[in-house]
């Protein structure tokens, strides 16, 4: 599967040996990663990803993504949806980038980038939620061109629905 490239970056399809060596925050020769890189949040995510190949096999391109910058290569948070489309074409996303590069308008491209690419694989929702207290990232989502559409005690919800085409 090839790279989804934004203006300003490339969002990097995992393959299950690299999200193996994000998981366990252990480069290889050859990878190119920001300090900082993994966070937390990679290491989480790229070990769901390593589980889901595992238990149900390799989900691209409905899986993880590294977020890269264009411009030096280097690896510096991570995208995706968080399991397979479900039966009426719906996703939900995640994204999160190393401290250092928030603030830039980073997350926002990285998953207006990761929309677009599912709007082209013909699905018909993205969702997407962020912690009450998260006001950054329901920002983030907003500028991406979700639309909130609720919350819980704990969370905010977030989604875009594409229109059937009227081919």
């Amino acid at each position: 599967m090839d790279d989804l490239l934004t203006e300003r970056l490339v969002l990097h399809p995992l393959t299950p040996a690299e999200a193996e060596r994000v998981a366990a925050g252990k480069p290889a020769e050859g990878d190119r990663w920001a300090p900082g890189y993994p966070s937390a949040a990679d290491v989480e995510g790229a070990t769901a990803f390593v589980q889901a190949c595992r238990t149900t096999g390799d989900p691209r391109p409905f899986g993880g993504y590294e977020i890269r910058r264009r411009a030096d290569g280097l690896a510096i948070g991570g995208t995706g949806f968080n399991r397979l489309p479900d039966a009426d074409g719906t996703v939900t996303i995640g994204y999160g980038l190393i401290t250092s590069e928030r603030g830039k308008g980073y997350a926002t491209e990285a998953l207006r980038g990761l929309i677009r690419f599912a709007r082209e694989c013909g699905l018909s929702l993205v969702k997407g939620d962020a912690d009450l207290g998260n006001v950054a990232s329901q920002r983030v989502m907003l500028a991406a061109g979700m639309r909130y559409v609720g919350e819980d005690e704990r969370v905010r919800y977030y989604e875009i629905a594409f229109p059937e085409d009227d081919t």
